[in-house]
């Protein structure tokens, strides 16, 4: 959740590190700091609020003639878990003998312990009192505790007495050209360029500078070395295991450009994102079905031993996985549960080497799902990860992973990545099937051909961008927006009702629309919207009759699919009531790609009206990597 960013090299470190940080801002934050080794040790700047309130305050040191300057430093941006949002509880944290700095990400489970145990030190070592409520600052003062000379020598002291996730960077005085990294289930990278060398939370924070990186695994140290200053040697970087023995590792390089992770003139980046999805599409599927290194993988799994499918993930991840539950029964007549992955963890699932376990996450950090990962794995159930990033801890881990093709994703609501995760589910069902003898090869390409179409279809109905901006504009006052769908179109509805409640702060909650009448239509009145999804040729005349019951009460629907009976009502007011986008012929079973491409649109727009942050919505961040 909160970002790391730390840079050692020959330049000036603060313009690196505030615009790290501001490449970092979509994983969600409440308060930023930064802290550089200037020449009379740490200077430390930490501001509850925006970085805009810490610019401010770096701008005010430059006119007072105290600029913030070095080539050592550290930043971070925090989402509160233990304390309030303020600038005393705001990262980086520095310890009482000011001699380590430190930033953290991830949660320490054992902090109260370790800081009753701090707090009454005995055996020669002063009692330690703590200046902020988090758990954070824990780090920085059991450091000073272990520290006598070796900083990498505390560092592993003080990792190895934590319960719980991190990721670390951290300084010291009696060091001052020496940073360090080290990581435990929250994710780390390491940043390689001619003027320095780079710790990050995330490649969009480092990819102006370099696109060369190396991934820490749990329990390895980097530790980042000299290049600080006029005439300083050359920067370095070694790496560790906990038992300081070097480790070999090599380093990768990141295909994403800068501009990729730029918003390109748009107003915010999740319009941006959405507008790209028909080339993230096409990228994908080329790469499952043409050339890609995916296209392997289906081959590798083998499915003909599995009797029994279980899809676990969160948020918009879990949706992709209720919609691919439809799919994978329909057409491989395997039976298929979708668990949210924080359940899973903890219900004792029913699996064995049988099973397969697909996991599915964009950032393949997500921490519930690290956890169900391994819990699948521990009962001997074959794996197979869908994530977005290249070195995460679910693709490494997994036993299979496919990789989408969606780029850096910088809007904290999930679009495109959603729409490449849908992509790569059905060509995963439609492969299985096929090798289940449950279709032909005919049928097969047949069925591939279809998803190679979707990208065209999409671009069709990003062409409707006006009508969809236009509806939305009429729904500022709505207190409460239902979705209702039938069989994969509820799936469907289940991700329209998450955008919206993301980005727009509107309640909305979707049901299956056989549900109305066990409650839900209790909450139906006048002029409250319910979006209603009509791809299910066989369920036309059902979900039109679930329409006329919400419209009879007075509710407005918003009709979107290629549903023909738009206009069965008996009086022109009712017709009044009803607004219909049309969307372009697809076999219902590949509907939800073209279906929540609208409500992807209406859901931004509505958040657009209402001037809200859309990029960055309130208690949110783009990667869980804590419970």
């Amino acid at each position: 959740m909160c970002g790391i960013i730390g840079y050692i090299g020959k330049e000036d470190a603060v313009p690196v590190i505030i615009d790290g940080l501001k490449k970092l801002e979509y994983r969600g934050y409440d308060s930023a700091g930064i802290a550089i080794f200037g020449k009379d040790g740490f200077d430390v700047v930490k501001q509850k609020g925006r970085l805009a309130v810490l610019e401010e305050r770096l701008e005010a040191r430059l006119k007072e003639n105290k600029p913030l300057a070095g080539n050592l430093g550290i930043g971070h941006t925090r989402w509160a878990t233990h304390g309030e949002p303020s600038d005393i509880n705001s990262h980086p944290h520095v310890g009482n003998k000011n001699k380590i700095a430190v930033v953290h990400n991830g949660i320490i489970e054992n902090y109260r312990q370790l800081k009753n145990r701090l707090e009454h030190a005995e055996h020669g070592h002063e009692k330690v009192s703590f200046a902020s409520e988090t758990d954070s600052e824990v780090i920085a003062q059991l450091a000073e505790y272990y520290y006598n000379g070796d900083l990498m020598d505390a560092v592993i002291k003080v990792s190895n007495n934590l319960e719980g996730s991190y990721a670390l960077g951290i300084m010291c005085i009696d060091e001052p050209d020496t940073l360090i990294a080290v990581k435990k289930e929250n994710p780390l990278i390491i940043g390689v360029s001619d003027s320095g060398y780079f710790i990050a939370s995330d490649v969009p924070a480092i990819l102006k500078h370099t696109n060369k990186v190396y991934y820490l695994n749990d329990r390895e140290i980097a530790v980042l070395r000299g290049g600080c200053g006029a005439g300083s040697g050359a920067v370095s970087v070694v790496f560790y295991n906990f038992d300081k023995e070097p480790l070999q590792k090599d380093i990768e390089t990141v295909t994403w450009s800068v501009e990729s992770a730029e918003k390109g003139g748009y107003p915010h980046f999740m319009l941006k994102e959405i507008m790209e999805q028909p080339k993230v599409l096409r990228d994908t599927i080329q790469s499952a079905v043409i050339d890609g290194a995916n296209k392997n993988i289906f081959d590798s799994v083998c499915i003909s031993r599995i009797n029994k499918i279980v899809i676990t993930a969160c948020g918009s991840a879990y949706n992709a996985g209720v919609v691919a539950k439809y799919i994978l029964e329909r057409l491989c007549r395997i039976p298929v549960e979708t668990e949210l992955a924080s359940e899973f963890r903890y219900k004792d699932a029913i699996i064995d080497n049988k099973t397969l376990v697909i996991l599915v996450s964009q950032s393949g950090e997500t921490a519930d799902t690290i956890a169900a990962m391994r819990e699948a794995k521990a009962k001997g159930a074959v794996t197979l990860s869908i994530v977005n990033v290249v070195g995460s801890t679910i693709a490494k881990e997994a036993d299979y992973c496919l990789f989408t093709a969606a780029g850096p994703e910088i809007a904290v609501a999930t679009t495109k990545a959603f729409s490449a995760q849908l992509v790569l589910l059905y060509i995963l069902a439609v492969r299985f099937a096929y090798e289940l003898g449950k279709i032909n090869e005919n049928e097969e390409q047949k069925l591939l051909a279809e998803i190679a179409s979707l990208p065209e279809k999409v671009s069709e109905i990003l062409e409707q961008i006006n009508s969809i901006q236009k509806y939305a504009s009429e729904c500022i006052g709505c207190k409460s927006i239902f979705f209702i769908g039938r069989n994969i179109d509820y799936a469907i509805a289940l991700e329209g009702s998450l955008k919206l409640k993301e980005i727009s702060y509107i309640h909305s909650e979707a049901y299956a629309g056989g549900e109305l009448k066990h409650g839900t239509i209790s909450l139906v009145e006048e002029n409250t919207l319910v979006v209603a999804l009509s791809n299910c040729a066989s369920l036309y005349g059902k979900i039109m009759s679930n329409v006329q019951q919400v419209i009879s009460r007075g509710a407005k629907v918003l009709l979107i699919g290629n549903c023909p009976e738009t206009s069965p009502f008996s009086s022109r007011e009712d017709n009044q009531k009803l607004y219909h986008i049309s969307l372009p012929e697809a076999p219902e079973l590949f509907s939800p790609t073209l279906s929540v491409i609208v409500l992807q649109l209406f859901s931004y727009y509505v958040a657009a009206n209402k001037g809200l942050d859309i990029d960055k919505p309130r208690n949110l961040a783009k990667s869980v990597t804590v419970e």
